[in-house]
This record gives structure tokens, C-alpha cells and sequence, in this order.
């Protein structure tokens, strides 16, 4: 008894193979990947000025990050983490609000304590 000769494509639904589509929906895919890795890269930024335990959990889960909604739940301990008035905070903040325009933290222009 021999087996019917199956290829990859046969398991995929009949929608057509992933990456199919208009021009311009794989440029905004690809956009859309440059905005996450570039955010990424800041997030990298911002915790490898830290030091300890805290921090190194922090590195290792920014390196693992492979979504945008990964580095959006470590905002808030990155943010903890940092000093007030560390440059990479602004840096941080833009680019969060970059990727995530409609949810990104409020701004805190000055510190009354």
C-alpha cells in the first residue's frame, strides 16, 4: 500500500499561502515590523542601563519580546525601574506612543514632591 504524495500546501487553508496579497498590504505588514523592532531596540536601550536582579529579569524579557503587546505589558516595570530623570525615559515614551498611539501613558511634565 503506497501513500498519496501530499505537499505542504495542502494543509493550509484555501485562502492561498501566507504573504499573499496586495503590494500594499506586505508594506504595511513590513511597517508595522520596522515600528516594533525599532521599539525594541529603545526598550534595549533602557534596560541595559540597569543593574540587579530586577534588571536582568527585565534584559531578558525585552529580548524575548517577539510582539508589540509583549514590550506594551513591560512598560509599566521598565518605567519603575528607570531613574526620573533619565533621557531614555522620553525616548521610551515616544515610542510607545509611536506604536501605540490611542493607549500610550500619560505625559508627566514636572514632579511636585
Amino acid at each position: 500500500m503506497t501513500r498519496p504524495f501530499v505537499t505542504p500546501r495542502h494543509f493550509l487553508d484555501s485562502a492561498g499561502l501566507p504573504g499573499h496579497g496586495m503590494p500594499h498590504d506586505r508594506q504595511a505588514r513590513i511597517a508595522a515590523r520596522k515600528a516594533f523592532v525599532e521599539l525594541k531596540q529603545v526598550f534595549q536601550d533602557a534596560v541595559d542601563s540597569l543593574h540587579g536582579d530586577r534588571a536582568d529579569w527585565l534584559k531578558y524579557q525585552v529580548r524575548q519580546a517577539e510582539e508589540p503587546v509583549d514590550l506594551w505589558l513591560l512598560r509599566a516595570a521598565v518605567f519603575a525601574e528607570l531613574p526620573a530623570r533619565d533621557a531614555r525615559r522620553q525616548q521610551l515614551q515616544m515610542g510607545i506612543e509611536m506604536l501605540f498611539p490611542d493607549n500610550a501613558m500619560p505625559h508627566v511634565t514636572s514632579s511636585v514632591f
